[in-house]
């Protein structure tokens, strides 16, 4: 199944808290950003789709907010969840490894997109835009599945990362800052290993 229809029948099926990677709040992400050296202005949230980060950097008064995502369906159910403040976003509908530009922002957040891609075309492809959406100096927030967590996700297989194995793959663009553990709980309890970096464009 193509990746659009696989996403998009996932939201259709599924609601906001039927998924694993559900958060009330978005705990990590914000407190990574808060940590990132210069405030950004403007951010750009990679598979973006449902989450609450959103919202968050709205009400933190982000000047420039935008959303990616693959799925339609989760899109349209985001926009509407936060009514006319949508206006105010930039919603692109996109494959990340398929689409050649996006602006340029500040700060690049990705909670869960990059371990889906295990083909090594599709991470290259993904690594040229966060270094073409992303000035030097900028930063780039991933988080992916730790080297022991799942191995898995919606019935996809995933690559799993430390912080050795993310610097690599990212290679001499982006320079490790910071990195750690996260637990995260799913909806229904079941735990997950999850690794974060933050890295800054070099």
């Amino acid at each position: 199944m193509p990746r659009k229809d696989h996403w998009n029948a996932v939201y259709t099926s599924k609601a906001n808290d039927e998924v694993s990677w559900f958060e009330v709040d978005p705990t990590i992400s914000l407190d990574l950003i808060q940590q990132v050296p210069s405030r950004p202005k403007s951010v750009i949230d990679v598979g973006g789709g449902q989450s609450f980060l959103v919202d968050r950097l709205l009400d933190r008064g982000i000047e420039k907010v935008a959303v990616l995502d693959i799925s339609s369906v989760a899109l349209a159910r985001t926009k509407e969840r936060i009514g006319d403040q949508a206006a105010s976003v930039e919603w692109v509908e996109a494959d990340v490894t398929m689409v050649s530009e996006v602006g340029t922002f500040d700060l690049w957040h990705d909670r869960a997109v990059f371990h889906f891609l295990t083909e090594p075309k599709d991470r290259e492809a993904y690594l040229e835009l966060a270094a073409k959406t992303i000035p030097v100096g900028g930063h780039v927030i991933i988080g992916s599945f730790a080297t022991d967590g799942p191995e898995k996700c919606s019935g996809l297989p995933v690559c799993r990362y430390d912080a050795e194995s993310m610097a690599s793959t990212l290679g001499d663009r982006f320079s490790l800052v910071h990195s750690q553990r996260y637990l995260h709980a799913t909806p229904w309890g079941k735990e997950q290993h999850f690794f974060f970096g933050v890295f800054q464009r070099i």
